[in-house]
């Protein structure tokens, strides 16, 4: 038959008998139960049954039963009673196995709920039932950090309102998950409990309650979160929750920052979970009795109250049960003592457990490795965020799931404008944590390791600084953009490096000095282009070298002025080409040579005035073809020489007019196909002289011909009838102007 309390070891049947056991439950919180057993045998190991299941059963009324089972955690020896050896167990459920285990990990897109499953995964003991009527927010990320697993899934649940309790059976101990009066039920056979005081009457058989206190104190009546989001900066994020109570006082209000979340929805539920906490304190109840079918997590009701607002629905939050088994040598061995102290509130209440699990704090910053996908030199989102590797993360593969994006302090940080340097996968950066929580990273620096060096030797080049980029992707040493500044005394340098292109905005002016040399060699082209006006001045030489070909082109006028002599040499042609008028002035001497042939082409009329003479000294022939009359005028004395014969051929006549003048020819032979005509004026001595004259015509008076000899070949002279007169002069005159030389075509007309 079975007793009213017994145990049920791994040891088997009656190697360990119950004596005694002070349980201690309560919502939100492991049980412990302290056993005391005896047994016949003095020489149990005391770890024989750690980590062992053991069941205590209670026995109840209409043949049911009550089981409180649970893990040995701890076995020890006691005094010896009587006959017995005696020993003592403490034990507790599977859940405490986690404060045996801490780890350092991230959990990333997961809810509490989620988290949960997924460390209790790894207790083959665990048996679990989820009664979880909310709605849970998805963590972006989340950390175990430098804690047990225990203290990681208490506060994530304290935080997110969540709470448990066991449901017990023999062998085994089941962890509910709650988070609402939906999550509990009566035990049956007891769910109404009737109160009866000392000082009434009862059965002895009966189950009761005999002390019942109510208390009441103030507790807050509003909650206030706040938090911030950098994604939405300027969004309103306060959250709160308010509870008005019946009494003075009652207004109180709890204000806290951060309230770890990014959507103002969570945070009026967080603020409502926070209010729930504290005004599940507002009315306490206690009380005591015999009845052994209360237990944490059951609703009853309570009977008989002489306070009628007392009879009630109630929520068991904790127990503190005393039960022993009387002495097995005694003479009244079977019998048995139970006594139970409880605590419960009105089922209508929302029961939150108190938040006093502490969340680690990262003492200080500490340093990653900056990660991404495999093949990847830079991952970073439109944030500039990284993702980074913790040395404490086990479990991360150095990927781009490795952490959350982590956002990247920058020496300067605007609206579009401000300073930016992406720390590149491999790179070992400082992670720093805002307000210590390993939730919230936040890349504030980088440092150079043994694989990732300074760019330049140190400390050979401790006086350099600067900035050394690297091409992407697969950049080498060699490629990088540069900017570097060298403070060694002496040796001063500003050295700045474009791996390709450079590109200079300027809005406004510019100003460049220069102390010394300047030296610019361009391996390629070089375009320059000013759009409005430009000034070069040089304070002494310029020498400009061009290997090829320069084209020069002024939309405008050019003025160049040389204070100085100018030389310009042409290793080949040269084209000048002017659209419009061109003027050319040289304040003295204009020296012009031209080593082969020179050509001009005036499109139009040429005028060349020269203040002085003009000589000019052709070594060959000299021709000139002109397309239209031939006007010269001469102030002074025209003289032509030539060694040789000179040939004049103009097919409509010669016309030589000088009214004041001689014309002295020596040795002239002057063959006329045509008639010659002479006009009026005074005509040139000749002296020996033979002319051929196919028809001469003599117009005019007061002609004299002074002949020593005179030879006409042919005859056909002819002095028409114009009053032509023979002078006794030496000269002859031709009273109206001209000598006219008809056919032959010369005409000198005075």
């Amino acid at each position: 038959m079975a007793r009213v309390m017994e145990i049920d070891t791994p040891l088997g049947p009656d190697v360990l008998l119950f004596r005694a056991m002070s349980a201690r439950e309560e919502l939100g919180r492991p049980f412990e139960f302290l056993i005391e057993v005896l047994s016949d045998k003095g020489e149990l190991p005391v770890h024989e049954l750690l980590g062992k299941p053991v069941t205590v059963r209670l026995e109840l009324p209409e043949e049911r039963a009550r089981f409180f089972n649970g893990i040995v955690a701890r076995m020890a020896t006691a005094s010896p009673l009587g006959r017995y050896h005696r020993y003592r167990l403490t034990v507790r459920p599977w859940l405490w196995l986690l404060t045996r285990n801490s780890n350092c990990r991230i959990f990333q897109q997961q809810s509490v709920p989620d988290i949960l499953s997924q460390v209790f995964a790894k207790y083959p003991q665990a048996a679990i039932e989820k009664r979880l009527t909310g709605s849970y927010r998805t963590w972006e990320y989340c950390v175990q950090y430098r804690e047990t697993d225990f203290n990681f899934v208490s506060r994530l649940m304290e935080q997110e309102g969540i709470y448990y309790y066991f449901r017990h059976e023999p062998g085994r101990h089941t962890l509910v998950l709650a988070d609402g009066l939906s999550a509990h039920e009566a035990v049956p056979g007891f769910k109404s409990v009737p109160y009866i005081p000392h000082d009434r009457g009862r059965r002895l058989e009966q189950e009761y309650i005999d002390e019942w206190s109510v208390s009441a104190e103030i507790q807050p009546g509003s909650y206030v979160l706040d938090d911030f989001d950098f994604t939405k900066p300027s969004a309103e994020l306060r959250a709160s929750a308010r509870r008005s109570r019946p009494h003075d006082a009652a207004d109180g209000e709890y204000y806290d920052y951060p309230g770890e979340y990014e959507a103002r929805s969570d945070g009026e539920l967080y603020a409502k979970l926070r209010l729930e906490e504290l005004q599940a304190h507002h009315e306490q109840i206690q009380g005591s009795g015999n009845a052994r079918g209360l237990a944490v997590g059951a609703l009853f009701r309570l009977t008989g109250h002489t306070r009628g607002d007392q009879n009630r629905e109630y929520l068991v939050r904790s127990t503190h049960i005393e039960m022993q088994f009387g002495e097995y040598e005694s003479l009244d061995a079977g019998s048995t003592d139970y006594h139970i102290r409880f605590a419960v509130q009105p089922s209508q209440e929302a029961f939150r457990t108190e938040r006093l699990t502490p969340k680690p704090v990262v003492q200080g910053p500490q340093t990653a490795i900056v990660v991404g996908p495999a093949g990847d030199e830079i991952h970073t989102d439109k944030y500039g965020r990284v993702k980074v590797q913790f040395h404490w993360d086990r479990d991360g593969a150095g990927d781009e799931n490795s952490s959350c994006w982590v956002r990247v302090a920058q020496p300067w940080a605007g609206k579009n404008f401000g300073m930016i340097a992406i720390p590149r996968i491999g790179q070992e950066v400082v992670v720093d944590f805002l307000e210590g929580d390993p939730d919230r990273p936040l890349v504030t620096g980088r440092v150079y390791n043994g694989e990732q060096m300074p760019p330049w030797e140190l400390p050979a080049n401790k006086t350099q600084t600067g900035i050394l980029t690297r091409s992407t992707p697969d950049g080498s040493a060699a490629n990088a953009n540069a900017i570097r500044f060298e403070d060694k005394k002496g040796e001063e340098q500003l050295w700045i490096h474009a791996e390709k292109n450079q590109d200079i905005e300027v809005e406004n002016d510019e100003t460049h000095w220069v102390g010394h040399d300047r030296k610019k060699t361009i391996d390629h082209d070089e375009t320059v282009e000013v759009k409005n006006n430009r000034t070069e001045t040089v304070g002494n030489d310029e020498q400009i070298t061009i290997g090829a070909n320069r084209t020069e082109k002024v939309g405008g006028d050019e003025s160049i002025t040389v204070g100085g002599n100018r030389s310009e040499t042409v290793g080949a042609s040269e084209d000048v080409i002017v659209s419009a008028n061109r003027s050319h002035m040289v304040g003295s001497n204009d020296d012009l040579k031209v080593g082969a042939n020179r050509t001009i082409n005036v499109g139009a009329n040429q005028q060349l005035v020269v203040g002085g003479n003009v000589t000019e000294a052709v070594g060959g022939s000299c021709t000139q073809t002109i397309g239209g009359a031939l006007t010269q005028t001469v102030a002074g004395p025209v003289t032509i020489n030539t060694p040789a014969a000179m040939t004049i051929t103009a097919a409509g006549g010669v016309t030589i007019v000088a009214p004041g003048g001689t014309k002295v020819i020596d040795n002239f032979l002057s063959n006329l196909g045509g008639m010659l005509t002479q006009s009026y004026g005074q005509i040139m001595k000749f002296t020996p002289m033979s002319m051929e004259v196919k028809a001469v015509s003599v117009e005019g008076c007061g002609v004299k011909v002074d002949m020593g000899t005179v030879h006409t070949h042919k005859t056909g002279v002819h002095l028409q009838q114009l009053g032509a007169k023979l002078l006794s002069t030496d000269s002859a005159f031709l009273n109206k102007a001209g000598l006219m030389l008809a056919k032959a075509g010369i005409h000198l007309i005075g």
